[in-house]
């Protein structure tokens, strides 16, 4: 079942309504119009998700792969109850909003979908670890570079230094390091694409071409983690 105009209809409306009743009311249409749309699509990624990385989340449920229509309030001045995008996420770990490693994503709004790869929010010592491969000119870094070289329909996204960190670096190197988070994403306004049952073989292609730049990403996060490993074992000795 592909999503449908009545997918962001569904969102648009809850959203605007805000209502935990009128969601209750409305629940079959939810679970038939978004949340299957969506597992349907996790099942139909996960072979490729697997052969990047056979590690890699793919349970097609809510917090696992799938993230919830409720919001958290507890940290925003927002007091919206839901929201009016969705998105999944394949990463390691078993949480969807950690911080200690990348995954692949697709999310969709009235806007239309973006999909791509990155941190949700990467620590400080996982970017240092980062810049630390690049400014050795690791293997996995000069792949990860020239596979992005090659897909135009990806952009680099985080934060920049409000200060030059690196200005002596190459330009294409400082468009690595100068950032406090990193991710690589691409959006579509191609409602046919997103409405059509072509849309996970077109997600699949469009990922796999990432697969250089996620596992140079991954790399930095397993370092960094071997980091503080050993970081925690030397301070209970």
């Amino acid at each position: 079942m592909p999503f449908s105009a009545d997918t962001l209809d569904f969102l648009f409306e809850n959203r605007m309504h805000d209502s935990r009743e009128w969601f209750a009311e409305h629940h079959d249409r939810y679970r038939k119009s978004v949340l299957e749309p969506l597992r349907q699509l996790v099942v139909a990624l996960t072979p490729s998700m697997l052969s990047i990385d056979g590690e890699l989340g793919c349970e097609p449920k809510v917090d696992r792969t799938i993230c919830r229509i409720w919001r958290d309030t507890r940290y925003t001045h927002d007091p919206s109850l839901y929201r009016d995008n969705m998105w999944i996420i394949f990463k390691r770990g078993g949480r969807m909003h950690g911080t200690d490693y990348p995954g692949f994503y697709f999310d969709l709004s009235g806007s239309g979908f973006g999909y791509g790869c990155g941190f949700y929010a990467a620590s400080t010592g996982y970017m240092n670890t980062l810049r630390g491969l690049i400014l050795e000119g690791a293997p996995d870094y000069r792949r990860a570079q020239r596979s992005l070289a090659k897909c135009k329909q990806y952009e680099m996204d985080g934060d920049f230094y409000k200060r030059p960190h690196y200005p002596d670096r190459p330009a294409a190197e400082r468009q690595w390091l100068e950032r406090r988070n990193i991710g690589f994403n691409a959006f579509s306004k191609d409602f046919e694409l997103l409405f059509s049952d072509r849309l996970a073989a077109f997600l699949e292609g469009e990922l796999l071409q990432l697969a250089p730049v996620y596992r140079f990403l991954l790399k930095a996060a397993k370092l960094e983690q071997q980091r503080l490993a050993a970081l925690d074992g030397a301070q209970r000795q």
